[in-house]
């Protein structure tokens, strides 16, 4: 098979011979667009000098170092999070994206707060999933002071000096889940809903709306007040065990923070025909989430799409960067996935 030539590169980009040979050579300048073009039509024909030209494009791309403060190194969730951030990070064509990507295990507002500036420090924006407090809140406000835009990730901030939000809808994602387990249940029963704390804004939203719906349309099920996890399995599991042994007529449990892995736990240990008559929800999907669909625990997990949420986290943070950021705040909101056992 004829190797492609030169000629063949320009005819297949629609640029002249002249054109490759100065993004070849690396001695003239070309318009980084130009040179993309050129790029992908090299990859198309297969041209050996696609590392020449790939060398070109890296030198003529924006780069940007973006940093992201992640919660519990020690959970399947957000090590998920970080690696499908990497790969968003990975795939931009038009970019060249370092990803400084670290975890708070310690998830007082004063760690994540002295977390986050140090992480600006180093990067041009900052992504950063956190609970709504006013030290985090005042992290934010320094960052902006300093140039450097911060992205709510996943859940909220009220900070003004926030440059955006990425995550999904929580009031239509509480009013689903009220939906789904007042479809999958009969007669009187009651609610048990779990949080992580009460400062995270995507799951207080959540909660509200949960209550929203039910008292619209299933008063016939009674909804406990929320109990915080901390984020802690161990903590999810003991309220969950208690709960069972206490009450008979548990008929549905929503989680929205951390502790799936509790909830889970304390269900394995009560009857099966016990457990058939509780409705799990929760949101987005781990290992263990999975482990709960395929046994049928779980009624279904409401879950943020990652590779997609990904991708709109690292635009919109290279959207806020530069003279040309929006002055407003961006809120870019991306439809959940509904799982369930039988499309897992």
């Amino acid at each position: 098979m004829r190797r492609p030539t030169i000629r063949d590169l320009a005819q297949a980009a629609g640029v002249s011979v002249a054109t490759v040979n100065r993004i070849l050579s690396g001695t003239v300048s070309v318009r980084p667009k130009t040179v993309q073009r050129v790029q992908s039509a090299a990859e198309e024909i297969g041209f050996y000098g696609i590392g020449a030209i790939d060398d070109r494009a890296r030198k003529l791309s924006p780069h940007h170092r973006f940093g992201f403060l992640l919660q519990q190194s020690t959970r399947e969730l957000y090590k998920l999070f970080g690696k499908k951030i990497i790969a968003a990070c990975r795939d931009r064509r038009d970019e060249i994206v370092e990803a400084i990507v670290e975890f708070v295990d310690l998830l007082t507002p004063e760690t994540i707060s002295s977390r986050l500036i140090a992480l600006g420090d180093t990067c041009d924006a900052v992504a950063v999933i956190a609970p709504d407090h006013p030290i985090i809140g005042q992290a934010i406000r320094s960052l902006k002071e300093m140039g450097k835009p911060v992205v709510a990730y996943i859940t909220d901030q009220s900070a003004p000096e926030r440059a955006a939000y990425v995550g999904t809808d929580n009031w239509k994602l509480g009013r689903t889940a009220a939906f789904l387990i007042a479809q999958t249940t009969q007669g009187p029963g009651r609610i048990a809903v779990f949080i992580g704390n009460h400062r995270y804004q995507c799951q207080d939203v959540s909660d509200a709306s949960f209550r929203s719906y039910l008292r619209e349309h299933a008063p016939r099920l009674a909804v406990e007040e929320s109990r915080p996890t901390r984020e802690e399995s161990s903590e999810a599991y003991r309220m969950v065990a208690e709960l069972l042994k206490t009450t008979d007529d548990l008929v549905g449990i929503l989680i929205v923070g951390g502790g799936i892995t509790g909830v889970l736990r304390a269900l394995r240990e009560v009857p099966a025909e016990r457990r058939a008559g509780i409705k799990l929800v929760c949101r987005d999907i781990g290992p263990e989430t999975r482990k709960g669909l395929s046994e049928g625990l779980i009624t279904a997990a409401l879950c943020h799409p990652l590779e997609a949420t990904s991708a709109l986290l690292v635009q919109t943070m290279i959207d806020v960067v530069g003279p040309q950021a929006p002055v407003a705040t961006l809120q870019r909101s991306i439809p959940f996935e509904i799982v369930t056992p039988e499309n897992i």
